[in-house]
C-alpha cells in the first residue's frame, strides 16, 4: 500500500542514546540503525538511517555475480557529522587475499583503510567488494540493494561472529574511486546513482519533465530531507519514507527537498 513504510528500530552496541531531531530515542537504548520495512511492491531496495557512536565493523558485500540474489550494492548521504568524523572506504594502497587476512586477523586492517573525512552532504557510493567502515559520530541515509549479507573482517575484539573466508574472496584490496564520492548541496536537484541497479536523485519541489519521465509509472520511495511530501494525500515528514506506486501520486512541496529511489529495469 502507498504511504508511509513501518519503520524499525535496530539496536546496535556502536548505536546512539541520543538520537538527533527528529527522531526519539528510547530510554536506555542505543539505537544504531531505522529501518524502513521494504513493502511488497518495492522488496529491491532498503533506506536506513545509521547512526554512531562507536567505529562499525571493517566488512564487506558480494555481488550479485559472486553471490546470485544477495548482492548488496548500496550509497551513503551524510545528514551529521561530528568533528574529525570519518569513514574507511577502499585501502591505501592494494592488497592482495592473503595480506587482506593477515591484516583482518592481526587488527591492522584498521589502519589500512583509507579514512575519508566528512561532513554533512558528502555522498558515497559504494560497489559491492568495497571494504568499509562507518566511523563514530556519523549519521547518514543509506540506500541498498535489499540484502542481509554481510562479511565483517574486523571487529576491534566485540563478540560477533567474523567471515574471513567469504570475505577475501569477495573483497577488492585496492584504493575507492573518488569519482564515486561527491558533496551534495542542501538545496537544488541532483542525480546520485544512475544504475545499474538503483536509480537516487535528489530533488528540490517537483522534478522536471525528464525526470518524472524517468521514474514514470513504476513503484518508488520517496525520502524527505526537507519538508514534507505528500503521496496519495498522505503526508510523509522528515524522517520517515513513503512508497509511490508511480509518481504521479507524489505531491511536492514547492520549497521541499527530497530523495527518490527506485530499482532499475534488467
Amino acid at each position: 500500500m502507498n504511504g508511509s513504510l513501518p519503520t524499525r528500530e535496530v539496536e546496535k552496541p556502536w548505536g546512539r542514546e541520543d538520537l538527533p531531531a527528529p527522531f526519539h530515542s528510547p530510554v536506555g537504548r542505543r539505537i544504531g540503525e531505522i529501518w524502513f520495512e521494504p513493502p511488497p511492491e518495492l522488496p529491491e531496495l532498503l533506506v536506513k538511517y545509521i547512526f554512531t557512536s562507536e567505529k562499525l565493523s571493517v566488512q564487506v558485500h558480494p555481488s550479485d555475480e559472486q553471490l546470485p540474489g544477495h548482492g548488496k550494492e548500496e550509497c551513503w548521504l551524510v545528514v551529521d557529522a561530528e568533528p574529525n568524523a570519518s569513514l574507511g572506504i577502499g585501502f591505501h594502497e592494494p592488497l592482495g587475499r592473503d595480506a587482506l587476512r593477515e591484516a583482518a586477523i592481526h587488527g591492522q586492517i584498521e589502519q589500512l583503510l583509507e579514512w575519508h573525512s566528512v561532513r554533512p552532504g558528502d555522498f558515497f557510493f559504494i560497489p559491492a567488494g568495497t571494504v568499509h567502515a562507518i566511523g563514530a559520530g556519523v549519521s547518514l541515509i543509506e540506500v541498498q540493494q535489499n540484502s542481509d549479507i554481510t562479511y565483517r573482517l574486523y571487529d576491534y575484539g566485540r563478540p560477533r561472529e567474523l567471515h574471513l573466508d567469504e570475505a577475501v574472496v569477495v573483497a577488492r584490496g585496492e584504493p575507492y574511486d573518488e569519482k564515486l564520492r561527491r558533496w551534495v548541496p542542501p538545496r537544488g536537484s541532483a542525480a546520485l546513482v544512475d544504475g545499474p541497479l538503483f536509480r537516487l536523485n535528489q530533488v528540490e519541489g517537483a522534478p522536471g519533465n525528464a525526470l518524472a519521465a524517468l521514474y514514470g509509472s513504476n513503484p518508488l520511495l520517496v525520502i524527505p530531507r526537507e519538508g514534507p511530501v505528500h503521496i496519495a494525500g498522505r503526508e510523509i515528514t522528515t524522517g520517515g519514507c513513503g512508497l509511490a506506486l508511480d509518481i504521479g501520486e507524489v505531491e511536492f512541496a514547492s520549497s521541499g527537498v527530497c530523495l527518490l529511489a527506485q530499482p532499475c529495469g534488467p
